[in-house]
């Protein structure tokens, strides 16, 4: 979405994954031609030289073992003078504490409460991907605060510039099941967490820029 929205605006787009679930689902879906979409590793963009004016890492560090190691990858394959933009959830926010943790210990557990929740969630609307991708494994391994987030950034010479909140509560269950179908209320919560403290943010979204090295 995020790929199809700066293609709508102009922007020349480069869209990768390493789910060919995710970017068979992208490219059914992009209409411009100025945003192309592959199966590719960062690793295989730096080592074709490749170098861009700005690289978006939306909902990505929290799903790695070592974010840092994508990190260092990321600063190659930006240019002089160029952002890295990264969303991640508050790892001590509503979603994560209510939602996301909760469900990671039942998965765990692999009991009969996990097992009737699968059932029943493709009845209550919940498909088991989100907006970013389609990829078969969604757990989180790493949980951020704004503090380890921006020691992140340092430790891969970068200084985050922006910090920004998304929501409140519009990701807990079973307030989304209604904020998913009411667009008035996403936008209301995106609204409540911009004067609540950044600790009650559902989610980070940053600007970071380039430390000589």
């Amino acid at each position: 979405m995020i790929s199809r929205n700066l293609g709508a605006e102009g922007f020349n787009v480069y869209g990768i994954d390493i789910s060919e679930k995710t970017i068979e689902k992208a490219r059914l879906l992009n209409l411009y031609p100025n945003v192309k979409f592959d199966v590719i590793s960062a690793e295989q963009l730096v080592a074709n030289g490749e170098r861009y004016d700005a690289v978006i890492c939306s909902e990505v560090l929290e799903h790695l073992e070592n974010p840092g190691r994508l990190l260092g990858v990321l600063y190659q394959s930006i240019k002089p003078g160029g952002k890295l933009i990264v969303t991640v959830p508050n790892g001590k926010g509503p979603r994560e504490l209510f939602v996301t943790r909760p469900t990671i210990a039942l998965k765990k557990r692999n009991g009969w409460l996990w097992k009737f929740i699968q059932r029943i969630k493709p009845a209550l609307g919940y498909k088991g991907r989100t907006v970013q991708t389609d990829a078969n494994d969604l757990t989180h391994l790493q949980f951020f605060t704004k503090k380890t987030l921006e020691k992140l950034a340092v430790d891969s010479h970068f200084v985050i510039t922006k910090f920004g909140k998304t929501n409140f509560v519009e990701d807990v269950f079973p307030f989304s099941l209604l904020t998913k179908r009411m667009k008035f209320l996403q936008a209301w919560d995106c609204k409540l967490a911009e004067v609540l403290p950044v600790g009650f943010t559902g989610g980070f979204v940053t600007v970071w820029e380039k430390m000589e090295i």
